[in-house]
């Protein structure tokens, strides 16, 4: 391609005009029935255009292509440039990103049929995808704010999109403030860094100018976890995962985008896109290899038993983000490639199997009359069996089964904290210790992964009172993608790293990476395939699905190990962590806010009181005000005669 450029403009261009055109369609009885067409057309063309251009970078002579900057708004030293950049990094997103959205959109076409809401649905959820392209490709930080707040907003009329839910509307609300709590340290970070950056704001140069006039590691430091705060909301990380459990309150298909193609992955693409500045700040990349190992090591926690089947998909989607953070987290100590690539690779795999399994389980939802409890239903694999193989192979996926996607993407994971474990960083032991959460969490994946998937398709046949007793299998329209995802979720992670390593060479072109090694003054991470961790990682997997096996293959939702009914009930009450947020967070601020109403009545008052006094002293002085000159006349003689009698009365004396 001639004009990687325009043909990169293209990309989310596509999907803002699908937007207005499912806007249109919706006042227009005729069209509104077809108004996915326009988001599955857009999502195709923009899959088929982000391969060509990902063909271009590889082709192309130069590693990357920034547009020229055109001025945004300007004030000051402050100077916005719209500008995109197009290397390795952005086109893998870009791919990944759009042809996810395409099978989720063909889904959703089926999913949503007949609904009220239907072009509204499919106008949102464009105007989705299109804010998550421009997040990838900005390369000016308060340009990618304006896509991030986009996500953000987009997100939120998603979650709250059954607005007449209550719970709906709650989880939405929820989302949208939590996620500005980090969004807020987001902003702070970005104008620390263009003051340290030589108030650059296009990211481009403010990476030059950072490695050119370092500033001190402290604010070095303090800046990149203020960035970090913006993907610990954004990406659902401890302290601010609550947000997506209940995001499970929007429709299937949304809950499917965002969590594997957008929303939660713009923070481990922030973080990947902002490498030359970590690679500077080892005790920033500590802080966040630990969040992503508590979270991932929490979150599976909660998963274990959990009886909503998009909940425990929730939860798995925050715990495998930790695994892509706990990764980003070993630039301090080792190769920043390596530990990008070991993100990168596993979010593009995670973006296929968690597509995966959120649309099997709408397709279970859809055919069990929106029942998702999974105390509720059970043996439906000869009932659905579609959904039930593509269920289990996205299943298998995630739990890590030996030389499906997830099992690969998750070694380099391991194999990232084991060479940070082994580097001369300060902080070996703290990432050996990490090497071990990563290992408990890839167990226990497996286990609740499995626990859901017997609890659903295995055991007698139940079927809900809602369903009218009967099951049946998903039209072709909905089936369809869930058979192409399961391809991906099979052969892709094997295909594009382990015995080519395409994937890792691909990402390490991107200059930005190429400036973090430097950064980092690390040396070049050869590839190899470390059969000690294939074995330990392969021995975690078939132990966890084996015991789910053991526990699950004939139902008992409610069934825990033995002597483990306290942890698992537990792990059902999500730790009471909600409850902890709302007795110390929450409430005390529902307190200070009436507390506030109070004063500010009694301020009200007091003003309201201070006002009336003239208007009271102006009644009472205002009967004397007749008009009547004679009056006034009489007045004055009478005043007079009154003070002459007071002076001879005083004299007499």
């Amino acid at each position: 391609m001639s004009d990687p450029i325009g043909l990169a403009l293209a990309i989310p261009a596509l999907p803002l005009a699908a937007a207005l055109l499912a806007w249109l369609a919706a006042g227009n009885k005729a069209l509104k029935n077809y108004a996915h067409l326009p988001l599955v057309a857009a999502c195709a063309t923009a899959a088929v255009l982000a391969f060509l251009l990902l063909n271009t970078v590889l082709d192309g002579s130069a590693p990357n292509y920034v547009s020229k900057p055109v001025t945004w708004f300007a004030a000051g030293h402050l100077k916005v440039n719209f500008t995109i950049t197009v290397d390795a990094l952005s086109t893998v997103m870009l791919g990944m990103i759009t042809f996810i959205a395409t099978m989720i959109a063909v889904f959703s076409g089926g999913y949503m049929k007949g609904d009220k809401g239907f072009p509204r649905f499919f106008a949102v959820m464009s105007l989705f995808v299109f804010s998550m392209c421009g997040l990838v490709l900005a390369n000016n930080f308060l340009l990618l704010v304006a896509f991030w707040e986009g996500v953000g907003l987009c997100s939120y009329l998603l979650v709250g999109y059954y607005y007449e839910k209550p719970s709906a509307a709650d989880a939405a609300r929820k989302a949208f403030l939590v996620t500005r709590l980090g969004d807020t340290g987001f902003l702070l970070g970005i104008f620390m860094l263009w003051k340290l950056g030589g108030w650059n704001t296009d990211l481009t140069a403010l990476f030059e100018h950072i490695a050119q006039h370092p500033p001190g590691e402290g604010q070095l430091t303090l800046a990149c976890l203020l960035l970090f705060c913006g993907a610990v909301g954004k990406s659902a990380q401890f302290p601010l995962y609550v947000w997506l459990p209940d995001a499970m309150e929007g429709p299937t298909p949304v809950s499917a985008l965002i969590h594997a193609a957008t929303m939660v992955t713009a923070g481990v693409y922030l973080l990947a896109r902002c490498a030359p500045l970590f690679a500077k700040a080892p005790a920033a990349q500590i802080t966040v290899a630990w969040i992503g190992g508590i979270t991932a090591l929490l979150a599976a926690f909660i998963a274990l038993a959990q009886t909503d089947l998009k909940r425990i998909l929730a939860y798995s989607t925050v715990s495998q983000l930790g695994f892509m953070f706990m990764a980003l987290g070993t630039s301090g100590a080792i190769d920043p490639t390596f530990a990008v690539a070991a993100a990168m690779f596993h979010l593009f795999t995670h973006a296929f199997f968690k597509a995966l399994l959120f649309l099997a389980a709408g397709s279970v939802m859809h055919a069990m009359g929106n029942v998702i409890d999974v105390r509720r239903f059970s043996g439906l694999r000869k009932v659905m069996p579609v959904t039930h193989l593509t269920f289990l192979c996205g299943a298998a996926a995630l739990a890590g089964f030996p030389l499906l996607s997830g099992f690969w993407s998750k070694d380099l994971v391991l194999e990232s904290l084991t060479e940070a474990s082994e580097s001369p960083s300060k902080y070996s032991a703290g990432y050996f210790a990490l090497f071990l959460v990563a290992c408990t969490t890839a167990f226990l994946t497996a286990f609740y992964t499995f626990r859901a998937y017997f609890l659903t398709f295995w055991g007698p046949e139940k079927v809900p009172e809602e369903a009218g007793h009967h099951a049946h299998e998903s039209p072709s329209s909905m089936t369809m993608p869930l058979l192409v995802l399961a391809v991906g979720a099979v052969f892709v992670g094997g295909t594009l790293e382990p015995f080519t390593h395409w994937f890792s060479d691909f990402l390490s072109s991107t200059p930005s990476l190429d400036a973090a090694r430097k950064a980092a003054e690390a040396a070049p991470l050869a590839h190899h395939l470390n059969w000690t961790l294939v074995g330990v990682s392969t021995a975690l997997a078939l132990a966890g699905i084996g015991a789910a096996f053991a526990l699950y293959r004939n139902g008992g939702a409610e069934k825990a190990p033995l002597g483990l009914d306290p942890v698992f009930a537990l792990s059902r009450d999500k730790l009471y962590v909600d409850e902890l947020y709302h007795a110390v967070l929450v409430k005390p601020a529902e307190v200070l806010a009436f507390l506030a109403r109070v004063f500010d009545g009694f301020l009200d008052a007091l003003s309201r009181l201070v006002a009336a006094v003239p208007r009271f002293l102006g009644a009472w002085v205002r009967p004397i005000q007749t008009g009547l000159v004679q009056f006034y006349a009489l007045s004055m003689a009478l005043g007079l005669a009154v003070f002459l009698s007071f002076v001879v009365f005083r004299i007499t004396r």
